[in-house]
């Protein structure tokens, strides 16, 4: 599997684990609490920060109703248009929140709905296009996506794999090779039960490419064991506050608990390691301490032919390993040795 850049980022097997810090719609229309989103990103040490691109009247119709997540925590007698149409930024905001991005050392990346959407983030020139769980069989606007010729971070919620490989399979008809796919389960907080995260190992035999995870869940430990799995990506949904009002507040993560996250993720992948088994440097000096080595368990004295019984097996473990006391059984020593010394080889004749 190839790593993908992203920016000034490669994401990929064997590269540090790419975390996009999910803004969303948690900015509530307002672009000032948009950048205060952006400050806490990057005090919690985020690659990326990704917000959502639409034209809420190209997304749904009037009478689309919304998700029941959505009726939980909106006014129930608002329709989804009416609550789209609060929090949508205008292109001037994305061009402002993108240079603010910059500022603060973090990658812009956002979710596009339509194609005017995507070709506003194209003027952009943004280094990748993420597209949400609900666009995968939005085959036209794959296409439109693919054919910008960035790399592509398609979520995967609410798909069979059958579904998924005919994304691919489309993104790559256009020449585009730069996929990543992330595991997701589109419920608001979605249950641990229901994550499935063995579907990442699924995803990444059958399509080569970098998996990640894209996580609904409450808290931040569903998220470190995909990083434990393998994921090479992380998003996550946060916000300044879960009792703002808004859609997405509620399954998302306060300042403290993203950073968490992210300390989380650096020690997870860290303790991941190599897959090599092999005693760690720093197991050097407990080795010395807590192994054992053949000592004599009486006074020998010199010319004796050693027996089991003459051997004791003791710490500390600087000498003869016990694995090599079928060696020294019969052999006859030079020297005297005082019962509790070390034995050594140069001790035999």
């Amino acid at each position: 599997m190839k790593a993908i850049s992203i920016g000034n980022r490669l994401v990929g097997a064997g590269h540090p684990c790419f975390v996009i810090a999910e803004a969303g719609v948690n900015h509530n229309g307002d672009i000032h609490l948009a950048k205060k989103l952006i400050d806490v990103a990057s005090d919690a040490g985020a690659d990326a920060v990704k917000f959502q691109t639409f034209k809420a009247d190209q997304l749904v119709s009037p009478t689309a109703p919304k998700a029941d997540y959505q009726i939980q925590t909106e006014d129930g007698g608002e329709s989804q248009l009416e609550m789209l149409q609060r929090l949508e930024l205008s292109p001037g905001a994305h061009r402002e929140l993108q240079a603010y991005c910059r500022e603060k050392g973090l990658i812009f990346l956002s979710s596009p709905f339509d194609e005017e959407s995507v070709d506003l983030l194209a003027g952009m020139d943004v280094p990748a296009y993420k597209i949400g769980s609900g666009e995968i069989t939005n085959w036209p606007l794959l296409e439109h996506i693919a054919k910008k010729g960035k790399p592509v971070i398609l979520s995967t919620g609410m798909s069979y794999l059958s579904e998924v490989d005919e994304a691919v399979r489309l993104l790559r008809g256009t020449g585009n090779q730069q996929i990543v796919l992330l595991h997701c389960v589109s419920n608001y907080p979605a249950e641990p039960g229901d994550v499935n995260l063995k579907a990442m190992a699924t995803m990444a035999r059958a399509f080569q490419v970098p998996i990640g995870y894209s996580d609904h869940t409450s808290g931040i430990v569903v998220a470190l064991a995909a990083v434990a799995l393998g994921a090479c990506v992380i998003e996550k949904h946060f916000t300044l506050d879960r009792n703002l009002p808004g859609p997405d507040h509620r399954a998302s993560l306060e300042p403290d608990e993203l950073t968490a996250l992210v300390k989380g993720i650096r020690m997870v992948e860290a303790a991941r390691g190599h897959g090599r088994k092999e005693p760690a440097a720093s197991e050097a000096n407990t080795a010395t301490v807590a192994r054992k080595s053949l000592v004599a368990a009486v006074d020998i004295p010199a010319d004796t032919v050693l027996t089991e019984e003459m051997i004791a097996i003791k710490r500390p473990g600087t000498g003869l390993p016990p694995t090599m006391q079928s060696y020294l059984v019969g052999r006859m020593v030079r020297m005297p040795i005082r019962a509790g010394e070390l034995l050594k080889i140069e001790m035999l004749k």
